[in-house]
C-alpha cells in the first residue's frame, strides 16, 4: 500500500559520553526502525551526525537542512531533548516530526519504544493527528547592538551561576514596565515548555493550543512575584540590572554569557514545529500518564 511519506529521515539519540553498550542499543533501535520503514516501500535516510556517532551505515546521510529540503517526514528516536533539537532546525521547512520515546518522561515523544510499530504503521498511511507548536524567537542586545538571536521550542531561561547571588532584572511587556525583580532567574516558556522547567518552579500547565507565554521567576526574593501568562503576541524584554556569572539558555542550550546592562528580547517566532501524533491522541491522557495523575484514584 502506498504510504503518505515517500522519503523519511531518522534521527537517533546519542551522546559522546554514552557507554558502548548504550550506543549499541541505540544503534539497534535506529536500524530496527529503518528496516520497518523499508517494509512500507519508504526511502530511508539518516541524520548525518547521529548516524556517524552511532556507527549506523548503509543509508544516505543528510544534514538537518537537507532533511528539511528533501524529506516528507522525520522520525526522532530518543527523549524530549532529541525531539526539541531537531524541531528547532526543521521548523523553517514545516517538516512534520514523529517521536519514538527512548527517554524518560517524553512529553513530545509519543510512540512507546517497545511497540512503536503498532502506532507508526497507520501514521505512515496518513492516519494521524497533528498540531503546530509556536517557537520563541530570542535576541540579546548589548550597548545597542544585537549579539545573539535564536529560536526555542520550550523556553528561554535567564539564570545565575551556582556560586553567585540573586539577579536583579527589569521586566517590560510591549514597552510597558511590569516590575523589577530579584530572583535566581526567569523562565519564558511556550505552552510546550510549560511542562518543562517552568513546571518545576510552580508555573501553570498551558494547553498547546493556547496562544500564550508563561513568564515564571526562579526562586524569587518576594513571594508575591508569581508566574504570569501573557498573549504570545506580546514582546517581552528582560534587562539585567545587577548580578554576576549570569547566563541565558534556549531549550537548555547556552547562549552567550550575560553582562549587566544586557537586554533579552523575546517574541513569537515566524516558525512553528509540526508534531504528528497517533490518531486519537489526547493531551490530557498524555498528562495523566506522564505525571501520574491517576495514582491513588479510582
Amino acid at each position: 500500500m502506498q504510504t503518505t511519506f515517500e522519503k523519511i529521515a531518522i534521527l537517533g539519540k546519542y551522546q559522546i559520553t554514552t557507554s558502548q553498550d548504550a550506543r549499541k542499543a541505540a544503534r539497534a533501535v535506529v536500524e530496527d526502525v529503518a528496516q520497518f520503514l523499508l517494509q512500507f516501500g519508504c526511502e530511508v535516510v539518516l541524520e548525518a551526525e547521529s548516524a556517524m556517532n552511532l556507527d549506523v551505515t548503509g543509508y544516505p546521510l543528510l544534514t538537518p537542512r537537507q532533511i528539511g529540503e528533501q524529506c516528507g517526514l522525520c522520525i526522532a528516536i530518543g527523549g524530549d531533548g532529541t525531539m526539541l533539537g531537531i524541531a528547532r532546525e526543521l521548523a523553517p521547512y514545516g517538516t512534520p516530526l514523529i517521536g519514538i520515546n527512548q527517554g524518560r518522561l517524553g512529553f513530545v515523544t509519543d510512540l512507546p519504544l517497545n511497540h512503536y510499530q503498532d502506532q507508526l504503521g497507520p501514521m505512515l498511511h496518513g492516519i494521524y493527528d497533528q498540531d503546530f507548536r509556536p517557537l520563541i524567537h530570542a535576541t540579546i542586545e548589548r550597548e545597542g547592538r544585537q549579539i545573539f538571536n535564536g529560536h526555542a521550542v520550550n523556553d528561554v531561561v535567564v539564570s545565575r551561576g551556582a556560586m553567585s547571588g540573586m539577579l536583579e532584572f527589569r521586566v517590560e511587556v510591549d514597552g510597558q514596565f511590569v516590575s523589577n525583580q530579584r530572583a535566581d532567574g526567569l523562565i519564558i516558556a511556550t505552552p510546550t515548555g510549560s511542562t518543562a522547567y517552568s513546571l518545576s518552579v510552580g508555573g501553570p500547565i498551558v494547553h498547546p493550543a493556547t496562544s500564550g507565554w508563561v513568564v515564571a521567576p526562579i526562586a524569587p526574593h518576594k513571594l508575591s512575584n508569581r508566574p504570569l501568562v501573557l498573549p504570545d503576541s506580546s514582546q517581552i524584554s528582560v534587562k539585567l540590572l545587577s548580578g554576576r556569572d549570569m547566563s541565558a539558555k534556549y531549550d537548555m542550550l547556552n547562549m552567550p554569557e550575560l553582562l549587566i546592562g544586557d537586554t533579552l528580547h523575546v517574541k513569537r517566532s515566524q516558525f512553528r514545529a509540526r508534531f504528528l501524533h497517533p490518531k486519537g491522541w489526547n493531551y490530557f491522557a498524555m498528562l495523566r500518564n506522564k505525571l501520574g495523575w491517576n495514582e491513588g484514584g479510582s
